[in-house]
Order: C-alpha cells, then sequence, then structure tokens
C-alpha cells in the first residue's frame, strides 16, 4: 500500500527538531502518540522501512493524517508525550495501568493532627507517604510510632474554642497513658506537634536528626535529675535504633535516590519503583504497562520514569536505572549500577518487578484452567444426561482389612477441582465384618444426614468406587433422605470402568479417552487414596495398642518415647531390660515384661 499524497507533503516538511507526534485515522480519531529526537527521521521510519511486527503493519495502515508539536528539548518531549497518553489514551500506545490502590499514612490537616493509614489521598492539606507495599508494612509503622509518642486516635474537634470550654472529657487511652489528654488541655499543641514533626522525619528516613534531637533531650533530663523522663527517652531511643537497624537495608550514605528496574515478557512490562533515604526504603510501587507495538526496554522504562516520578511529586536528582536510557532528564544524573550496595537495590526492584509479572502470569493461567474446566463439566453434564451442571462432586470409597477396621472416605471437588479442607474421613460404627455395601450405606446416610442438619451445600453429582451392588446401598440412604431428585449418583466399576446409573441396570462406557471418564477416575483414585491412608494410620495405632497401649501405667508419652529409641514395637519386645531401665525406670520396665 503506497503512501497517500497528503502524507507525503507532511513527511517532506517535517523539521529536525525535538518534538510529538500524533497519527490519526480517517475519522479524526487519535491512533498513536510517540516522541522523537529528530521527528523527521523518526516519523519517516514508519513509512520508509519494512515492518516486521504486525500491530505496527496495521498501525501504518490506517494512518490518515499526522499532526507534530515541536518542544525546546528531548526531555521535554518525553514529558509532553507522557501527559498526551495519559489524556488520549490512544489505541496503540503502551497502557500505563495504575488500578491498584496502595496504602498511605496520612498526617491529617487539623489541630492536633491524627496520623493513621489511608488508600485515598485528598487534596485538603493533609500530608501524605507512601504508598507502600502492603498494609501489614503501615501497621508495624504506626504501631512503631504509638510506643514512641502518645498520639490521640480520635476523631473528637479540638478546636481551641472547645478545649477552652470543656466540651470533651478524657477516655479509656488517656488512663493508659496512650494519649497525654490534649482534650482538656493535658498537652499543648508545640509539644503534640514536636512529636509529630519528628515522625515525618522518620518516615522521610531523617531518622538521625531524631537520634540526635533524642540524645540531647535525655541528657537534659539527666543533668536536671529527672531520671524518670530521662529513661522514657532512652526507652526511646533504644526503639529507634532498634527500628533503623532494620529499616536500613543497604548504605546509610545513600540518600534520596529514586531506583528503577524493569522486567518484561511478549505482552507487558512491570517497573518497580522504590525511593531511599538514608539507606531506607521508603516508597515501594510497581507500574504495569501493556505492550501495544515492538517497544524497547529502555522506551518503556522512560515513560514509566517520568509517569512515576509525576505521580509522587519526586524531585530526587539521583536515579538509579537497570537499564540503561536514550533520554536524559533534566538536572538528573542516571546511573546503572554494577557491583556494591547500589546494585543490591537494582536487583530488589528486579525481584519486586518479577513477583508482580509471575502473579500475573498465575492468575491468567488460572482463568484458562477455569475455562478448561467449565468445558469439562459440561462434556461431563451431557455424558451423564445430568438435569444441572456438576459444578459440585463427591466420591465415597470404602476400605478395611480381612473384615477390620473398616473406614471409609468422601473427597469433595469444586469446579472440577480438588477442595481438599471439604475432605472427610469416617470410620464405621454400626457394621460388624466386612460388609462393603452396609458400610456403602451407613456413610452416604451420615454425610448427607448432617449436611441437611447443618443446612450445608448438596453436591450435584456423587461418585460411588463400586459397581451396581455399592451403587443401590447408597441410593438406600439418598431415598430414606428424600434426596432422589436432588442428586444424581452414579458408580464406576474398576474392572472395565463400567459407570452405573442408579435407574439403568445397562452401564454406559464412556470413551477411554473422554475427559468426562478421567475427571471421574481422578475422583475415585482421590478418594481411595484418602481412605486407604487413614486406613493404614487406624492399622498402625491399634498394632501399637494391641501390646503397649493396654499396658497398665503405661501411656502415650512412655509409649511414644519407646518407639522413638527402638523404632517398633518388636524391637520394644526383644530390647535388653537393662536398656529399658535407663529409659523409662524399673517400675515401668517390670509392668512391661510382666
Amino acid at each position: 500500500m503506497g503512501i497517500s499524497n497528503h502524507i507525503d507533503e507532511i513527511l517532506k516538511t517535517l523539521p529536525d527538531e525535538p518534538g510529538v507526534y500524533q497519527y490519526f485515522d480517517k475519522n479524526n480519531t487519535i491512533l498513536y502518540v510517540g516522541k522523537a529526537k529528530f521527528l523527521k527521521k523518526r516519523v519517516r521510519s514508519y513509512f520508509t522501512k519494512k515492518q516486521v511486527n504486525i500491530k505496527t503493519k496495521i498501525l501504518v495502515e490506517k494512518i490518515y493524517d499526522i499532526k507534530y508539536i515541536v518542544v525546546s528539548t528531548e526531555m521535554d518531549a518525553l514529558l509532553l508525550e507522557n501527559n498526551l497518553i495519559k489524556k488520549y489514551k490512544p489505541r496503540y500506545n503502551v497502557l500505563l495501568k495504575d488500578d491498584k490502590t496502595y496504602p498511605w499514612i496520612c498526617i491529617k490537616n487539623e489541630p492536633f493532627p491524627r496520623i493513621f493509614q489511608t488508600r485515598k489521598v485528598f487534596k485538603d492539606g493533609s500530608e501524605y507517604f507512601g504508598p507502600y507495599a502492603s498494609t501489614y508494612l503501615v501497621k508495624i509503622i504506626l504501631d512503631f510510632f504509638r510506643q514512641l509518642y502518645p498520639l490521640r486516635n480520635c476523631n473528637l474537634n479540638l478546636s481551641e474554642k472547645n478545649i477552652q470550654n470543656n466540651k470533651f472529657k478524657v477516655c479509656l487511652e488517656y488512663h493508659i497513658k496512650n494519649c497525654l489528654g490534649p482534650c482538656i488541655g493535658k498537652q499543648n499543641n508545640i509539644n503534640y506537634l514536636e512529636s509529630i514533626n519528628q515522625i515525618r522525619k522518620i518516615i522521610s528516613g531523617d531518622i538521625k536528626s531524631v537520634i540526635k534531637h533524642l540524645k540531647e533531650e535525655m541528657n537534659n533530663f539527666s543533668n536536671n535529675l529527672d531520671f524518670e523522663n530521662a529513661n522514657s527517652t532512652k526507652e526511646k531511643l533504644i526503639l529507634l535504633k532498634n527500628y533503623q537497624s532494620k529499616s536500613t537495608i543497604v548504605n546509610p550514605k545513600i540518600n534520596n535516590v529514586d531506583v528503577f528496574s524493569l522486567v518484561t515478557d511478549e505482552n507487558a512490562a512491570f517497573v518497580n519503583f522504590l525511593k531511599v533515604n538514608s539507606g531506607a526504603i521508603i516508597q515501594s510501587y510497581t507500574l504495569e504497562i501493556n505492550k501495544q507495538l515492538d517497544e524497547t526496554e529502555e522506551k518503556l522504562l522512560s515513560l514509566a520514569i517520568i509517569e512515576i516520578r509525576q505521580k509522587f511529586n519526586s524531585t530526587s536528582k539521583d536515579i538509579y536505572c537497570s537499564h540503561f536510557l536514550n533520554e536524559n532528564i533534566d538536572e538528573v544524573n542516571i546511573e546503572v549500577p554494577k557491583i556494591g550496595d547500589k546494585k543490591k537495590l537494582i536487583e530488589l526492584g528486579m525481584r519486586n518487578a518479577k513477583y508482580m509479572l509471575l502473579e500475573k502470569r498465575k492468575s491468567k493461567i488460572n482463568n484458562i484452567n477455569r475455562a478448561n474446566n467449565n468445558r469439562i463439566l459440561t462434556r461431563l453434564q451431557k455424558d451423564l444426561k445430568l438435569q444441572r451442571l456438576p459444578k459440585h462432586i463427591e466420591c465415597f470409597d470404602n476400605s478395611n482389612f480381612q473384615g477390620n477396621f473398616p473406614v471409609a472416605a468422601c473427597v469433595v471437588f469444586k469446579n472440577a477441582r480438588a477442595c481438599k479442607k471439604e475432605y472427610r474421613h469416617y470410620n464405621i460404627k454400626t457394621v460388624l465384618g466386612p460388609d462393603d455395601y452396609a458400610s456403602m450405606e451407613e456413610v452416604v446416610f451420615r454425610r448427607y444426614s448432617r449436611i441437611l442438619e447443618e443446612k450445608g451445600e448438596l453436591p450435584q453429582l456423587i461418585v460411588i468406587d463400586g459397581g451396581k451392588g455399592q451403587l443401590s446401598s447408597a441410593m438406600k440412604s439418598i431415598n430414606k433422605l428424600n434426596l432422589t431428585t436432588k442428586i444424581t449418583v452414579i458408580g464406576i466399576a474398576k474392572r472395565l470402568e463400567e459407570i452405573f446409573l442408579a435407574d439403568d441396570n445397562v452401564p454406559i462406557y464412556l470413551d477411554k479417552r473422554s475427559e468426562s471418564l478421567k475427571l471421574i477416575q481422578q475422583l475415585r483414585d482421590e478418594a481411595h487414596r484418602f481412605g486407604i491412608t487413614h486406613h493404614r494410620n487406624k492399622r498402625s495405632k491399634n498394632a501399637l495398642g494391641t501390646s503397649l497401649d493396654k499396658i497398665k501405667g503405661i501411656g502415650p508419652k512412655t509409649i511414644e518415647l519407646l518407639i522413638t529409641k527402638f523404632g517398633s514395637v518388636k524391637k520394644v519386645k526383644e530390647a535388653d531390660k537393662t536398656d529399658l531401665i535407663k529409659l523409662i525406670g524399673i517400675k515401668k520396665t517390670n509392668k512391661i515384661f510382666e
């Protein structure tokens, strides 16, 4: 497809200056915004070079008009490009995604300011610090401040007039010394604001000046023989130094620095931002970018830096980056660290960005799995001619050993996935001897009578591990509970993988490669595994019980000690009497030998 005369005329008149260009379609809808150090060279490249990227090819075919804005510097072009992308959200530009709300620490603009966590930032004159990576981290910081400084946490209007008119009474926080009672004039505003100022410095990473202030305060109290306040200040110093040692992750000389690290895959990029003051990370944030064309990593990182620094009003003069940038940012030193503490910060940022990328991939895989599971359940519904989609399936299996230790297992699948927290074991109570049919009848009745009693969730499908006999036994309990119309029950026979329906003597044979059969087999095998595990544990416990548990005066702790030492009941029997006396004493040893 050739270049139109209109586009050709624009390409001829483009200036060799830094600026921003905008592509429009025939409906005058903006398609793409870009910036260039030399407008003429950059824009012409779209039409003169062979485009390998499919999206870029489609973009070029749709371009009907070009507009451009000349600016003074490349940095100005970068800023303008970023603002235009955010304003118009062109289809072919990267999408700077920022739909996650992070927690902030707010110092409220009010008399006797409160300090608290929030996810909303308002332009109300209050100070906001953050965002932080987790609410847990914010909680730890706020708890630390409460240990250091007794501040109010009420929302009373503590105006000077209200305090003078005695409108308030002290609360429990005052009596347990978490607050000094500014509401009744027990603490003046100057003293209160001094604490707020120190908190402000700590959040900003300026811990040194707070430590220096507290040391001077402690010495003054000590010189004036006010040892109680001196000791209280000393405790604050210990807390603060402990906090400093935990919050400093690199060299404290690294001060007021922005750290940007980028990782990418085929469709997206993640840029992690760290704000570092005095070796401590005081801000952390990750920006997701959806790629549209074949953007370079340097291009994506440049866009992210401008976006993030504008978002958080950062004026740091030093930036550490994971990649070299082609653009320069006015009056800012950009460095790509190779070794030492600076490199550690880049690696930390890369880890944060990778975690976000992996989380996104995992979420995508889970969405695909859910779609596959719905397809499998729909197939199963058709194969078994079920009235409802079997989103909730339960499977039963019986186990016994020569008629002893009869147990049963129930496993639960929801949306074709194992829901292990809802698995249940059953010890058979009413059946004597090896009677699988009666055992199945008992356990099914116990399971669903309890669910009905507790008004729990009934499954759409029950799978019985066994043929027509076990299925008929299970149906006796289903009929007793009047659940015949609410739940479909099937049996699966092991030999030929026959599927039996309750009201049909002729079995169904599903294709061996069928996803429906594989799901039923998975349920059957999982119920068998879960039941066998319980059965083995019961037999092992009974094996101990027949020999040691029944000896009067030999308790569980002694048995555990013996088995741990000798390894088995047989070896306990074979052990030398002297060894037993050393381990459990002569009295218990004699009881065992008797």
